[in-house]
């Protein structure tokens, strides 16, 4: 808290100034406390008007005597509070300090109800029945999932968890694991984690619904469809709707193809697992919805930050991990899908700016409404005139070269964009072809595609490499060997050589780095 030309100027963001103290409307102030103690701590500071001007209190330690006999007889449990008074020209205020209480939720009592409040922007509000359950299972320090319910484990299965498992981590299944991940309590019922989990789900807010829409709002859908299953499924339908739904176009470069995508596939991999993991599943009505645009694909789930903060408000590089649901974040962390250290947010930053069509500008946003949160992706091949022709995306990737020849078979893989709205653009087979063929005619013999200076291909599974590394920049050299059906020994070998020929770096640690490929490698001797 600092003074300056008499005005307060509060280092918090849970703060409330308050010009006097009101005795006969108690409950105007004591929501705060209860809203303060239920949420993440605050202050509320008395002899300061709505300005943040000090003007002073004519009675302070009246004021406070007050202030801690009403806290005491309306606030069941009884918050931690502490009474700071200022001394300021002259004048005395009182900083009325609340700390973010364990024994949550704090109420408010009066003439037989009680009231639970909890801080939303610079508001204090009365807690909905969701926020109150939260509250409630964070004063028993227990979260939802954790939760068991009377369902016998034995009457369901987990073989879809039991083979992801395995296609994820190369490992073999126990069943043992179904307790350790704690899916399932020592007495044999499942928990609420275990029945997301289980073959059959049948929670009905384990469901989400996926949106293709005409042009870049909310008309007209080109496709919609709803899913309601486990989690490890609900992942995969997301995925592949998105997948069908979006575009990926490439740029001939002197001996490989370079994939040009609209997203990064790894960054939306990140941010639907985000929703998955951290969504309020107390929320019985709400499911995750995917959107998917001309010009962005949108991700919302039912679940604001879990402190109160606004994620718009913050520096997503030092929002600490906190989880709302860590039995089901677990489950995903041991399938390899999610880190430990919490970082998805960062994450899906670093990969959107691996890319080489990447724009400043288009970095994943995140933003927090009352009870919803809302991750955005922006189409990189798109500009405010519509989908951005082929060369300008590829003298954007490579300002050093005046034109990129596109290959005469194709340069995109469509799915689900009409006809006339492909007319013209990024991707567009016929007219890109043509172009390309009158730019190696007219073409120097420094221009790539130039047949008197064309080097010859990297070959196939150095190309996979490259188009593992656009995918998803953090792969590492084993997953790749897995996926191609090499030995790591061989991959290694092809990413020696794409490196030493300045196509590939690694930024980073060699576990938990980034690849990144250089636009304009050396031709190989």
């Amino acid at each position: 808290m600092q003074i300056h030309n008499n005005t307060l100027i509060a280092e918090c963001s849970a703060y409330d100034f308050k010009e006097m103290l009101e005795r006969k409307k108690v409950k105007s102030w004591l929501k705060s406390v209860s809203a303060f103690a239920n949420t993440d701590g605050g202050s509320l500071f008395y002899g300061v008007n709505d300005d943040g001007i000090i003007v002073g209190l004519e009675n302070p330690q009246a004021d406070a005597d007050f202030i801690s006999e009403m806290i005491k007889a309306r606030l069941d449990p009884v918050p931690e509070v502490q009474l700071i008074p200022i001394e300021h020209e002259g004048h005395t205020l009182l900083e009325v300090k609340v700390k973010a209480g364990t024994l949550t939720p704090y109420y408010y009592y009066q003439d037989g109800t009680r009231t639970a409040y909890v801080r939303v922007g610079n508001e204090s509000v009365e807690c909905n029945s969701q926020q109150l359950l939260s509250l409630v299972l964070k004063g028993t320090h227990m979260t939802w999932d954790s939760l068991p319910t009377q369902v016998d484990a034995s009457k369901h299965s987990f073989i879809i968890l039991a083979n992801t498992f395995r296609e994820q981590t190369h490992q073999e299944w126990n069943d043992k694991y179904l307790e350790s991940f704690g899916l399932v309590t020592p007495d044999g019922k499942l928990t609420n984690a275990g029945l997301l989990f289980v073959d059959n789900c049948t929670v009905f807010q384990s469901r989400i619904f996926c949106t293709r829409w005409t042009g870049l709002y909310k008309d007209d859908a080109i496709s919609s469809v709803e899913h309601r299953a486990n989690l490890v499924l609900l992942l995969k339908y997301g995925m592949d709707f998105i997948k069908n739904y979006t575009m990926s176009g490439w740029v001939k470069m002197p001996n490989y193809r370079l994939n040009l995508p609209d997203y990064s596939d790894r960054a939306i991999f990140e941010g639907l697992v985000n929703h998955l993991i951290h969504r309020d599943y107390t929320v019985m009505g709400g499911e995750v919805h995917i959107d998917i645009y001309d010009d962005r694909v949108e991700l919302v789930s039912p679940g604001a930050m879990l402190d109160g903060t606004q994620i718009q408000d913050r520096d997503i590089y030092k929002v600490p991990s906190m989880r709302r649901n860590p039995v089901i974040a677990d489950v995903f962390t041991q399938l390899d899908y999610m880190e430990k250290r919490g970082s998805g947010l960062r994450k899906m930053r670093e990969l959107t700016e691996k890319l080489p069509n990447f724009l400043q500008g288009k970095e994943p946003q995140y933003q927090t409404e009352a009870t919803s949160f809302y991750t955005t992706f922006y189409n990189l091949n798109w500009g405010d005139n519509g989908r951005m022709p082929v060369e300008e995306v590829a003298n954007r990737v490579n300002s050093t070269l005046e034109k990129y020849p596109v290959n005469e078979e194709s340069s995109v893989e469509k799915f689900g964009v009409n006809s006339k709205s492909s007319e013209k653009t990024f991707g567009d087979a016929q007219e890109n072809s043509e172009k390309g063929s009158e730019i190696m005619q007219k073409g120097s013999e420094k221009k790539f595609g130039d047949s008197k200076n064309k080097s010859k291909s990297i070959g196939k599974t150095a190309q996979k490499i490259i188009d593992f590394v656009i995918s998803d920049p953090s792969m590492s050299a084993e997953a790749m060997a897995y996926k191609i059906g090499i030995s790591s020994r061989a991959v290694e070998k092809h990413i020696s050589k794409l490196r030493s020929m300045g196509i590939l770096s690694r930024e980073g640690a060699d576990h938990g780095g980034y690849w990144r490929i250089i636009v304009n490698p050396q031709t190989e001797q």
